[in-house]
């Protein structure tokens, strides 16, 4: 049977918003796990614990302290809304946050790694030829690592299309404003439509493969350079 058009709604609103917070966490990831890959310094095994948390954590959990980070009772949602009537928790923002932080651990350690897996040497080389560190992070380290860190960042976009615990409290599950892939499908299977919820799980299947098969399609390709 035909997705129909509310559910095409719903997986584009869910591929945009995972998107949205796979492209906000980039920069961010990055540089965490470069920080964590080339620099040592007092407290670094707190920040890795702190990084790796969402990933061990249930992801109810996550989703109750980020909403009440940042529900309008909260200390940063409160500050947004009293000076800047901007609100997080129930709206498509919600989504973005409670997507990037359950994304965001696994966007830094494939980033670590690929940063792990660049020779020093060939930088320390571009140093003693006169080169900055910001033209040796660009010239080299970065171009070396990038394959890991796209492969990372497809990761994160997959994970970020399947998030349900913690944007189903941060966000709830509001037709047509916040629902998405997930929540959809679990809304459905309470309300006994499991026709119309096989079908949204069958594109979720598809979009899911094809973003991991790239993904590893990415590593393959790292390997053998």
């Amino acid at each position: 049977m035909f997705v129909s058009t509310e559910e095409l709604q719903i997986v584009w609103f869910t591929t945009r918003v995972a998107a949205l917070s796979t492209v906000l966490i980039l920069p961010f990831g990055v540089a965490v796990a470069w920080l964590l890959a080339r620099r040592d310094w007092r407290g670094k095994s707190v920040v890795e614990t702190l990084v790796a948390l969402p990933l061990v954590m249930p992801p109810v959990a996550t989703g109750l302290l980020l909403l009440k980070l940042l529900g309008r009772r909260g200390p940063l949602g409160g500050f947004l809304h009293e000076h800047f009537d901007f609100d997080i928790v129930f709206t498509w923002r919600g989504v973005v946050v409670a997507t990037a932080v359950m994304s965001f651990p696994l966007l830094v350690r494939a980033a670590r790694i690929a940063f792990q897996e660049v020779n020093p040497r060939l930088e320390q080389i571009a140093s003693t030829l006169g080169a900055s560190h910001a033209r040796v992070f660009f010239t080299i380290t970065l171009p070396l690592a990038v394959r890991g860190i796209v492969a990372g960042a497809l990761l994160a976009f997959s994970r970020a299309l399947g998030e349900f615990g913690a944007t189903i409290l941060v966000a709830g599950n509001i037709p047509g404003k916040t629902q998405t892939i997930s929540l959809s499908i679990y809304s459905l299977v309470q309300l006994g439509h499991d026709t119309e919820a096989f079908r949204l799980l069958m594109v979720s299947v598809v979009i899911a493969f094809v973003v991991v098969w790239c993904s590893e399609l990415f590593y393959r390709r790292r390997d053998r350079a």
